[in-house]
């Protein structure tokens, strides 16, 4: 075992993990290494390569706000663009040579004695570091459904987030289970090639129209030579969000403005009533991830696609049973079924002060202050931690709030040698309280959901407006945290 030492750990090299990078570097601090399982950078935009794969927040503002691209070939950004992005991003910024690739973190431990973390990684490395960034997301792991005889089927079957570009799909009976974000852009990108396509819906959704449209030589030139055009179409975009983010957790009069526009594009896209009705969602809007989307439901309406809302009770060897009774006989199964987003962090094995292991500190639901720090883990800090996800909006504002956060406690503990930050237990109750006090009056509370556990808390999203955000994370307020002596 080789050991490396540095002052801050990245782990993870997404959006979250090169931001917290780029905030060190650009401060003027170099001695930190970021550790990627993968031989590559990227996080979800390297991984969900699923045809269709695209962000659904216009690309002006899913962008570094330090890092514009006047050459986006279209207002959403397909997977291949960002993902590009993300590494001339990493390029420009010196990022790349702070990365290990292939270092998958299986464990990290605290050493009181030292006020340092030791991190190890699944080819046998050591790494010893006085600040510990997990930046792995809260959408990095697949999920699988809970079904009986996934095993047992007999042709081929994936999962979206790791698709299988080897498998023939054209002429082929196919299987989606899932109606996700991820769903509805690969199911219109499958559909013509398809014998028969039969989708799996256990929920509807909510789906607006995507207002996409390509970007021309003379977009692109105009962007370069006036900047301030992207900007202006980054700032609308963002007070949008803003305001939908708002009408989510506490401006719910609005509501029925989101829930006209929903029902509009159905009714224009789908004429039979039949189909109509098992698209319309029994729940209120926003609860779940409102979807958007131009030619989904258009897929559905094609002679070769079947939409069964039967519940799927067990995966045969030949197919696909539900409730009713009938196997639907396919050849190929893709799951669309999402991340593990409530399991933050795992499988990593995190020990703190007294030996304390993060997953049963977490055992009824992830929770740390500012969405950043654990009491009883001194200079762990958290990127995209619980209760910093959006409704509405893109995440990367709020990826760089916690970088800057982390970049000033980093500023701190290299002023202060031999001392360590543990965040003070009253200040993360009263955060946490607060927090779930505003989620509570939330639509994120009125249905079963991926931002929800089995307890009924609201583990994944933040309750306000990110600028609230960003002005509590501004800075690290000394007060909220014991600073220890190692020792």
């Amino acid at each position: 075992m080789t050991t490396t030492r540095t002052t801050a750990l990245i782990v993870g090299a997404g959006f979250g993990g090169v931001a917290t990078a780029i905030e060190l570097r650009r401060s003027g601090f170099h001695d930190f290494v970021v550790l990627e399982k993968a031989e590559d950078l990227g996080g979800v935009w390297r991984e969900n390569t699923y045809p269709g794969s695209g962000c659904d927040v216009p690309s002006p503002l899913y962008s570094y706000s330090y890092a514009r691209n006047p050459r986006w070939p279209r207002r959403y950004a397909a997977q291949p663009d960002i993902h590009a992005y993300l590494e001339r991003t990493a390029r420009r910024f010196g990022v790349l040579q702070h990365i290990r690739f292939g270092q998958e973190v299986t464990s990290a431990e605290f050493d009181r004695s030292t006020g340092e973390w030791h991190v190890r990684t699944a080819p046998g490395e050591e790494y010893v570091a006085r600040a510990f960034v997990p930046a792995t997301g809260q959408l990095s792991r697949p999920a699988f459904p809970p079904i009986p005889g996934i095993d047992d089927f007999q042709g081929t079957s994936f999962h979206s987030a790791e698709w299988d570009h080897d498998a023939e799909l054209a002429g082929k009976r196919i299987a989606v289970i899932g109606t996700g974000a991820s769903a509805i852009q690969f199911v219109p990108e499958i559909q013509p090639a398809a014998a028969h396509l039969t989708v799996f819906q256990r929920s509807a959704q909510y789906i607006l129209p995507k207002r996409d449209h390509p970007y021309k030589p003379w977009h692109h030139r105009a962007f370069r030579a006036l900047p301030v055009l992207q900007t202006l179409d980054r700032l609308s975009f963002w007070l949008y969000a803003e305001f939908a983010q708002q009408c989510l957790s506490k401006w719910r009069f609005f509501t029925p403005l989101f829930e006209r526009q929903t029902t509009k594009h159905l009714r224009e896209k789908i004429a039979d009533p039949e189909l109509r009705r098992k698209l319309t969602p029994d729940y209120a809007l926003g609860c779940k991830r409102v979807l958007f989307s131009n030619d989904y439901l258009p897929a559905l309406t094609k002679s070769n696609v079947d939409l069964v809302t039967e519940k799927v009770i067990e995966v045969t060897p030949r197919g696909v049973r539900t409730a009713d009774g009938v196997e639907h006989e396919v050849d190929v199964i893709i799951y669309g079924t999402g991340f593990a987003a409530l399991e933050l962090l795992a499988p990593m094995k995190i020990s703190g002060l007294d030996d304390r292991v993060l997953s049963d500190v977490w055992s009824e639901g992830a929770r740390a202050h500012l969405g950043i720090t654990v009491p009883g883990f001194p200079n762990m800090f958290l990127i995209y931690g619980p209760n910093t996800n959006l409704g509405g909006g893109s995440i990367i504002y709020m990826l760089e709030s916690q970088a800057r956060y982390v970049r000033d406690a980093v500023r701190i503990l290299t002023e202060h040698p031999g001392r360590y930050l543990d965040v003070r237990p009253v200040a993360e109750q009263e955060w946490d309280t607060e927090v779930q006090t505003r989620l509570a009056q939330s639509v994120w509370t009125r249905c079963s959901s991926w931002y929800r556990n089995e307890h009924g808390r609201v583990v994944s999203n933040w309750p306000g407006r990110t600028h609230e955000y960003r002005r509590r994370t501004r800075k690290v307020n000394l007060a909220d945290f014991r600073v220890g002596a190692a020792g």
